[in-house]
């Protein structure tokens, strides 16, 4: 069915003829199931912090699922200048929350990673990565047609100093999260071998103090190589749960993970969903993960833009890399990251998060109209 007209050439028209429409369905598929789970585990949740309401969680999901979707639909509207200026914004200012947050962020678990707005919580992190993961691609990109220029070490300022204050929070799983986003930019624009093999040493390094340093990275680390000897238990019931689950689930509202885990409903949504609805769904959750992912960096790396490439590449890895994450933990293959599932998980800052880097990678891969190629070229250089 057509739409629009041919001839209509408004700026909404022209995204619908150019955006990837299965993609959004995907993403809007992923929020449905987010919302459907939060109906399962939220009230759960409620009962365990003692709230009045059973439901706050699920109006919570509500909410956010609502403000997920405009921010999906009014991202992917951007052209690639106005992707990188938007971005450009939103990291000075989230960069700048995150440095206060070493002063008055809210704590919880040992960790200061929240700012504490109007009765709820926003982690600036979770915008800081796609923006980040844009901003490195435009300045890479700029090798291109500025070769002298300091390209290289600007990104990497801005990315060694967003890592810092994660790691000050602390929060390890975004900051290696962030870096593993970093190096893939950095590959897909050309990465030398001196950079490489620094990113290999410092890595490394910075890996290995970390150990030391932080107690709960080491003891997660502990636990998962010699679990007899170490406290296993939300990994071990995690399993379990999706063990228990089988292939078609106990029922809605019969699991009990979430009446165990304090966060069944954000980082083990995935042990809820597999217990509850079996295999099945996990099967089509993961599954539209990979659609996503591999679709998108498939046609992120047709791009002949190398700043729109790169950026779209970096912006899918990145959501991918996340879900993974989440559900490898969900499966007891890795230790646990306390990562949400991007557009799944019960939570503000990460369902805005993930739908504003699946919005961005949808603008910057975007086919572009014949019509308006000479125009985009010449926004380029603007």
């Amino acid at each position: 069915m057509q739409v629009f007209k041919r001839s209509d050439r408004s700026p909404i028209a022209e995204w619908w003829r150019t955006v990837d429409k299965g993609l959004i369905a995907a993403a809007l598929i992923l929020l449905g199931a987010g919302m459907v789970l939060s109906l399962a585990a939220g009230p759960a949740a409620a009962n365990k912090l003692r709230l009045d309401d059973p439901f706050y969680f699920v109006y919570r999901q509500a909410f956010f699922v609502t403000m997920a979707s405009g921010v999906l639909i009014g991202a992917s509207l951007l052209g690639p200048v106005w992707a990188r200026r938007v971005c450009g914004i939103l990291f000075v200012l989230c960069f700048l929350l995150m440095a206060g947050l070493l002063v008055f962020g809210h704590e919880a678990k040992g960790a200061r990673r929240w700012l504490y707005l109007w009765g709820t919580t926003f982690q600036p992190s979770e915008i800081v990565k796609p923006a980040l993961v844009v901003m490195t691609a435009w300045l890479l990109a700029q090798r291109e047609k500025f070769p002298a220029g300091p390209w290289a070490p600007i990104a990497f300022a801005f990315y060694a100093a967003t890592v810092g204050l994660l790691l000050l929070q602390p929060d390890v799983g975004q900051a290696a999260l962030l870096t593993a986003a970093f190096i893939i930019v950095f590959f897909v624009t050309g990465l030398p071998w001196l950079w490489a093999t620094g990113f290999v040493i410092g890595g490394s390094l910075l890996g290995t103090g970390l150990y030391f340093l932080l107690p709960h990275v080491r003891f997660r680390i502990n636990s998962f190589i010699n679990p007899d000897a170490n406290d296993t238990f939300q990994i071990d019931v995690a399993r379990m749960a999706i063990e228990r689950g089988g292939m078609f689930g106990v029922g809605p509202g019969e699991g009990r993970v979430k009446r165990i885990l304090p966060d069944a409903h954000t980082d083990f949504i995935y042990s809820v969903a597999g217990e509850e609805f079996g295999l099945i769904l996990l099967a089509l959750l993961t599954l539209l993960f990979a659609v996503i992912s591999i679709k998108g960096v498939m046609d992120a790396s047709r791009q002949k833009d190398m700043y729109r490439r790169a950026a779209g590449v970096g912006l899918y890895a990145i959501f991918g890399l996340q879900a993974a994450v989440n559900m490898a933990v969900n499966l007891s293959l890795i230790p646990p990251k306390g990562m949400t599932l991007p557009l799944v998980s019960s939570g503000g800052s990460s369902l805005l998060g993930s739908a504003l880097t699946l919005g961005l990678a949808l603008a910057l891969t975007r086919r572009q109209p014949e019509s308006s190629l000479s125009h985009i070229a010449h926004l380029r250089h603007a």
